[in-house]
């Protein structure tokens, strides 16, 4: 991570989330990756939550030697081996247990899908992985993709029936995926039908049937509901989520947070996009969240700071 931000510790944050993505994904999966991670987030002085990205272990096939699901083990028991957060300060969290995910060898809980509650307001991750959710690049796995993706719906469902029992007054989704809402991201994103939410450009499509249950579960819920990403590395905030019939559902709103392009090279004008974005949650207001972008003076490129 260039020039990591250490002003997050003064701001007296509830926690902070990474999104996934610890190093580019044509790098190679060394234990070095994912011990420096892991030092980082021990550091900091908030709870630390996190979801693992595709570069962590989906794109660890294109390595000879190296084996996804080998690489998602290792996740899994170096950053999710107790009920608790990372971090000096440290958050219970509920963890799923069922349905199952695959592992090397057998079948093996999602330990990474985790759920939490803080000021009456409902967090959950997702082990979502873009670009086509382990159904496309070098290896595919169909069997992997089809476990982990029965178990990320489980998970959401149960989280909005959880946020209902606990009269939570927002929900907010931490995943790595950009899983694409309609048919304006071409460039940074799967393409899709936005009343069907099938895929259209062509590509395995390994988000449809979790956009759907998804979409049934935020009108159904009312109230606000944020689905925070990386993948794509575009920071932006919108509501691209239609109903069937083409009407925009005002209480979802998708976050994407920034991301790092150093596979573009130093000449990339978002070479150091790496910055971090600040949430307010506030319970009594109407939308619950707000969002300040925090500019990381180190990895300004094309304005230097001043």
């Amino acid at each position: 991570m260039p020039n990591p931000d250490r002003r997050h510790d003064s701001q007296n944050l509830a926690f902070t989330a990474h999104d996934g993505d610890l190093k580019s994904g044509p790098s190679e999966c060394t234990d070095a990756v994912y011990t420096q991670a892991l030092g980082y987030f021990s550091s900091l002085s908030a709870p630390a939550g996190f979801t693992p990205g595709d570069n962590d272990w989906v794109d660890c096939d294109r390595t000879a030697g190296y084996s996804s699901l080998a690489q998602l083990d290792k996740e899994r028991q170096l950053f999710f081996s107790t009920t608790f957060t990372l971090g000096q300060h440290r958050l219970h969290q509920q963890v799923q247990s069922t349905p199952p995910c695959l592992g090397v060898s057998d079948n093996v809980p999602c330990v990474e899908n985790r759920r939490w509650s803080v000021g009456g307001v409902t967090y959950a991750t997702l082990n979502i992985q873009g670009p086509c959710n382990n159904l496309c690049d070098v290896s595919p796995d169909p069997n992997e993709y089809a476990a982990r993706n029965q178990a990320d719906i489980v998970w959401m469902q149960q989280t909005f029936a959880y946020a209902q029992a606990h009269h939570s007054a927002a929900i907010m989704f931490i995943s790595q995926a950009d899983p694409g809402f309609d048919a304006t991201g071409a460039t940074r994103g799967p393409v899709r039908d936005p009343e069907t939410l099938a895929e259209t450009d062509g590509l395995p499509d390994g988000f449809q049937e979790f956009l759907l249950a998804l979409r049934d579960q935020v009108i159904a819920f009312k109230k606000p509901v944020a689905y925070v990403h990386g993948d794509s590395h575009y920071f932006r905030i919108d509501k691209p989520l239609l109903d069937s019939l083409g009407q925009g559902l005002e209480n979802f709103t998708r976050v994407e947070t920034f991301g790092d392009h150093q596979e573009n090279g130093i000449n990339d004008v978002h070479w150091l996009d790496v910055h971090w974005l600040k949430v307010m949650v506030d319970a009594r207001s109407r939308e619950v969240f707000s969002y300040q972008p925090q500019i990381v003076p180190g990895n300004r490129t094309a304005v230097p700071a001043p």
